[in-house]
């Protein structure tokens, strides 16, 4: 099954050239369909011009973005040399700590 999700020009990138392995969304009714073995295509935004086609190899259900980063190395992230609090703090400018409360966080590792 194919997913589309959109994503902003420097995590694009990042998956681009190999340096981000992981990528971090809520676990809600869209993200739950998503299986091992799936392909997610990226579509690049604002500019919705560039696709990138990932597979799916692994997916991690935490209850926090903080457990999840706590859990998985921040290299595959991209983030490596971060803090926690840095990780929270930016990933709170996507998505609020209501909706992590609701949905809980997801992990997608993935192969470009």
């Amino acid at each position: 099954m194919v997913h589309q999700m959109g994503l902003y020009g420097e995590y694009f990138q990042a998956i681009r050239e190999g340096k981000k392995t992981v990528e971090v969304r809520l676990n809600d009714e869209k993200r739950r369909q998503i299986k091992v073995g799936d392909v997610i295509e990226f579509i690049q935004v604002p500019q919705q011009d560039e696709f990138l086609k990932v597979q799916v190899i692994n997916l991690e259900i935490y209850d926090t973005f903080e457990e999840m980063y706590n859990d998985i190395p921040l290299k595959g992230f991209d983030c490596e040399g971060w803090t926690i609090k840095e990780m929270i703090d930016g990933t709170y400018e996507i998505y609020t700590p209501e909706q992590e409360k609701e949905w809980g966080t997801l992990a997608i590792t993935m192969e470009y």
